[in-house]
């Protein structure tokens, strides 16, 4: 997935703790570069991280996958603070909504956002987080026109983005990624978690075996204005050929997935 970034890349691994950043260098022409920096500023964080992840609160089911998730390293990756305020779309269950919860406190905000299309039965377990986490909001509403109480400093989609090209979402990704991108303040962050498809195959695998190639959500994305500022290996499984249905039990909870930051300028 990261050598494909640039045509001719030289990639030099930097220590960049948690975060797995790499800086990726061409010969001339496009050039592409991935920066630990902020990620170095907030490793005063790796505690706080901690903390969340070890919460008692958190039920056992969502503790076993924990392994597989790595939530402490997304947690670092996606530079989560104190104070922010942040959506996580299609929350489902909460793993990832509890952990931010965690993370930002009582002075900040977490927006469990349930789109229209699926709130029949996605609403409750939206509404189970609103009771059990005082900083946690549910927001209904359509997903290419989301719209918060206050402007975010991320937005999150984990195993989502790859669903809103299937047709049954009667979703134009284009007009979402350009309401995250309205949503979010200057300098906010997009955080991108999906099953990887082969190379070239785009969004033909999406509806078939719920994968969608990373290289093509990544030029989406930019093109609503964001800028693709690093990717971490927390999940990556280069054992998985990308040939199966995620929900295969061969590859079920293994699969290969990229986790891409991309910033709205500011």
């Amino acid at each position: 997935m990261i050598g494909k970034l640039a045509a001719g890349a030289t990639a030099l691994v930097l220590a960049a703790g948690l975060s797995g950043c790499i800086i990726i260098d061409s010969d001339g022409g496009e050039r592409t570069v991935v920066s630990p920096a902020a990620d170095a500023q907030l490793a005063g964080y790796s505690s706080l991280y901690a903390d969340a992840v070890a919460d008692p609160k958190r039920p056992a089911e969502e503790v076993a996958r924990d392994p597989l998730r790595h939530p402490a390293e997304i947690l670092a990756f996606a530079q989560l603070e104190p104070g922010d305020k942040v959506a996580d779309i299609r929350p489902g269950a909460g793993y990832f909504t509890r952990l931010f919860s965690d993370v930002v406190g009582p002075t900040g905000r977490v927006y469990a956002f349930v789109p229209e299309r699926t709130m029949a039965r996605e609403n409750a377990g939206a509404d189970a987080l609103v009771a059990a986490y005082s900083n946690v909001t549910r927001v209904n509403g359509l997903l290419d026109s989301m719209t918060f109480a206050e402007p975010l400093d991320m937005i999150f989609m984990s195993q989502e983005y790859h669903d809103f090209h299937i047709p049954g979402f009667n979703t134009d990704v284009a007009k979402m990624n350009a309401a995250v991108f309205a949503a979010l303040k200057p300098g906010g962050r997009y955080i991108l978690i999906d099953h990887e498809a082969a190379p070239g195959t785009g969004i033909s695998a999406v509806q078939t075996l719920h994968r969608i190639e990373g290289d093509y959500l990544k030029r989406e994305v930019e093109a609503a204005g964001f800028v693709f500022e690093g990717a971490s290996q927390a999940v990556a499984n280069p054992a998985d050929d990308h040939s199966l249905n995620v929900f295969d039990e061969k590859i079920r909870g293994k699969t290969d997935q990229f986790v891409y930051r991309f910033r709205k300028p500011g």
